[in-house]
């Protein structure tokens, strides 16, 4: 039985930094197991081109993301929303709420936006694999049970 990927949801206030430095984390490292977006509470005009840079040294590249409002998503789709704005989620929803705290590194130097960008890709790595780990024990036991048909002895 296949685990299907986890839809999660990363939030700031502009999605302009943080929500799409995990977005690229999560798409990079995770597609196996999760399912991403990003949004803002409060949509800037475009993603920092700091946040742009600071990505590309870790080879994700952000030139097709643009910041998105909440309202340009349908919520009841995701799984797990990771909260990142500082600020309490403003919608009520089913899916899990994380609230992350990590610094908003808008208008501070290229040194705050790789310190952010380091944090958060830890973060997101966790994240990926914990679902893994959920993931695992289903191919483990269809390997084990394949195994033990082709055992000679029974």
């Amino acid at each position: 039985m296949e685990v299907s990927e986890t839809r999660v949801l990363f939030v700031c206030i502009g999605n302009a930094c943080r929500s799409p430095m995990a977005l690229g984390f999560a798409r990079a490292y995770g597609s196996d197991v999760i399912k991403a977006q990003s949004a803002g509470l409060a949509p800037a005009g475009a993603v920092s081109s700091l946040t742009r840079k600071v990505m590309l040294e870790k080879n994700v590249d952000l030139a097709e993301e643009f910041p998105k409002t909440l309202e340009m998503l349908d919520l009841a789709e995701f799984d797990v929303i990771v909260n990142m704005s500082g600020y309490p989620f403003p919608i009520a929803t089913d899916a899990v709420v994380e609230n992350w705290t990590v610094r908003d590194p808008i208008g501070e130097s290229e040194e705050v936006y790789q310190q952010v960008r380091d944090q958060i890709e830890q973060r997101v790595m966790r994240m990926i694999l914990e679902l893994r780990s959920r993931k695992r024990p289903v191919a483990v036991e269809t390997a084990r049970v394949d195994t033990q048909r082709r055992s000679p002895r029974q």
